[in-house]
């Protein structure tokens, strides 16, 4: 086997990598979350070259640490610019994660007490500017906890795994972005898993708006697609009675949302629009009081996904008009609102405006740290800018860039 060197396609090197590292093709696609047929199209140059987000997945999965091995243009650059580092409660969570050890005669916690914990982790995240690291320390023991009592039978058992469902959804924001593709997919999966086991519609759509995202980020639009409307679905019978609580609403906005931000990755701008302008209404529907504990489905937020539907459909000036109707601060989660931020500053960019993406980055940072920190888009605008900074800004770029982590 030759080392694949000068001008050697993607496809040829992924390829050589693979193979070197004893891996196989099925298991190398599973843990980029596609298919094998997918892989080997690549690899035979019928595919054209995957976009960086999932050029970063492949390099994480075959531990490669300069993507220059994967493009072959000589300029080495290193994963974890894209990527960022591990957080160092990572490897704690994965261990719970994949415990499987049988409790003995421990005696599980109440399903009571484990929906507070729950419920108080939710409100953590969405308040802490450092929510990743007060997750890392919360999630291993709520984990293990919510598994137990899932396995135990009785008449809790159903509310039991309710819960486990909301501690895997919950596990999602915490593991996502990071260097471990496979358990995004896991908890994803596994959330579903409970779901249906509960037999609830509600928590069935709360778990497929975690996977649709797993599945849009890997370019598989149409799976994504078809979950969101087979939840929908599953959904409808509900929304129209007096009785159903408000957030069986939240999250079918919330699902409709991603409907369209699928649409708006693949280039769609008319079904994009439509399927944001359903999701609007059902936010204004909710009034100006609703956020969605989750999603954080909102008027706010559905205003702040115009931005990114601007976006990802290049065109920045719909986006930037977009930001003018919004005032962020009333976004209620402090991660969401530093996501916005970040957005916009993707906005910038494309307007080429650096001085101004600059300035949105740096209001990300002192938002919330752990969301710029490990946010693959802001890292690669940042990378961008230590090469070619604003006129006077030099510094600020590097003083950024050595806050976040972004070598230089």
């Amino acid at each position: 086997m030759h080392d694949p060197r000068g001008e050697a396609p993607v496809g040829i090197r992924i390829k050589w990598l693979r193979e070197r590292a004893g891996m196989s093709r099925p298991v190398l696609a599973g843990l980029v979350g596609r298919s094998a047929e997918w892989l080997k199209a690549v690899e035979s140059g019928r595919l054209q070259t995957p976009k960086l987000p999932t050029l970063l997945r492949i390099a994480q999965a075959l531990e490669v640490k300069d993507l220059a091995e994967l493009t072959g243009n000589g300029a080495a650059v290193s994963v974890a610019v894209f990527a960022g580092r591990q957080h160092e409660a990572l490897s704690e969570v994965r261990q719970a994660l994949t415990d499987y050890r049988i409790a003995g005669n421990a005696r599980p916690t109440r399903v009571e007490h484990l929906a507070i914990r729950l419920d108080q982790a939710w409100k953590i995240r969405h308040t802490s500017p450092d929510h990743r690291t007060q997750l890392g320390a919360l999630l291993p023991g709520l984990i293990r906890d919510a598994q137990q009592a899932a396995r135990v039978t009785g008449p809790d058992r159903r509310e039991a795994r309710r819960i486990l469902a909301g501690v895997y959804q919950l596990a999602d924001f915490f593991v996502a972005y990071q260097p471990a593709p496979e358990l995004v997919w896991l908890v994803a999966d596994r959330a579903m898993h409970e779901g249906f086991e509960a037999d609830d519609p509600y928590v069935i759509a709360c778990s497929t708006w975690a996977m649709v995202q797993a599945l849009r980020d890997s370019g598989r639009w149409e799976e994504a697609i078809a979950l969101v409307r087979d939840a929908l679905k599953q959904l409808e019978p509900y929304l129209e009675r007096d009785e159903t609580p408000d957030d069986w609403r939240g999250i079918a906005g919330a699902l409709e949302a991603e409907e369209a931000y699928v649409h708006a990755r693949r280039g769609r701008h008319g079904d994009a629009w439509q399927h944001w302008e359903t999701a609007d209404e059902m936010a204004r529907n909710l009034g100006p009081g609703y956020r969605h504990v989750q999603t954080s489905f909102s008027i706010p937020v559905m205003q702040a996904h115009a931005t990114t539907l601007g976006v990802e459909l290049r065109r920045s000036a719909e986006a930037l008009r977009a930001v003018r109707d919004l005032d962020a601060e009333t976004i209620a989660s402090v991660p969401r609102r530093s996501r916005h931020y970040i957005e916009v500053a993707r906005a910038y960019t494309q307007h080429r405006d650096p001085g101004a993406a600059l300035a949105m980055l740096e209001r990300s940072e002192q938002t919330a740290p752990e969301t710029i920190r490990y946010n693959g888009f802001a890292r690669e605008m940042i990378h961008d800018l230590v090469r070619h900074p604003p006129t006077g800004m030099s510094r600020d770029v590097r003083d950024l860039s050595r806050r976040i982590g972004v070598p230089v």
